[in-house]
């Protein structure tokens, strides 16, 4: 079945760095478009980064210039490096996978890692 394990998140002072990693396993990773979604409490879940197949990215205007989104097909692996860190990014993030080429998408999630930034 498929697992997306997430990793490296935890406390961080504002204007800190993390690097989250995503380990996908049981899906056919060079032909899935990868992404990072965060969820902070009492809001909805929110896109953060995601990265296509031919590598194409794409960013919530909230961490242009601050998040970089990276993939290695090597290594079943997708990483959210998180730079310049706010207190306004504490969340849950979460890992999402999916296939382009199916006519009908299937998302599947990460059980998410908690990044907490303090002021």
């Amino acid at each position: 079945q498929v697992q997306l394990v997430e990793s490296g998140g935890g406390l961080v002072q504002a204007g800190g760095s993390l690097r989250l990693s995503c380990a996908a396993s049981g899906i056919s990773f060079s032909i899935a478009a990868m992404g990072w979604y965060r969820q902070a409490p009492g809001k909805q879940r929110e896109l953060v980064a995601t990265i296509t197949i031919s590598r194409n990215t794409n960013y919530a205007d909230s961490v242009k210039g601050r998040f970089t989104i990276s993939r290695d097909n090597n290594k079943n692996t997708v990483y959210l490096q998180m730079n310049s860190l706010k207190p306004e990014d504490t969340a849950v993030y979460f890992c999402n996978a999916y296939y382009p080429r199916d006519f009908r998408r299937t998302d599947y999630w990460g059980q998410g890692t908690q990044v907490t930034v303090s002021s």
